[in-house]
């Protein structure tokens, strides 16, 4: 099984320059966008075998990145 990160910029392509533009217009999703990045860097890094980490927490991790490419998502559509 091939374990690729799930950078924002490949989630939600369409999105791209407004990605980008709210990262330097918007505090708030700038920070989240931050925080998705680590969260995803942490998983990428725990499938790749490089992190140990119990399948709880990895559970928890995937959890915590979808709630923020929820948040993400939704501030996309907004603006």
């Amino acid at each position: 099984m091939s374990h690729v990160p799930h950078e924002l910029a490949e989630e939600f392509p369409e999105f791209k320059e407004q990605i980008h533009n709210l990262k330097v217009s918007d505090e708030h999703f700038g920070e989240l966008a931050d925080e998705y990045h680590a969260v995803n860097r942490e998983i990428h890094r725990i499938e790749i075998e490089v992190e140990a980490a119990s399948d709880e927490y990895t559970e928890d991790l995937k959890k915590k990145r979808l709630a923020l490419k929820d948040e993400i998502f939704e501030m996309l559509k907004a603006d």
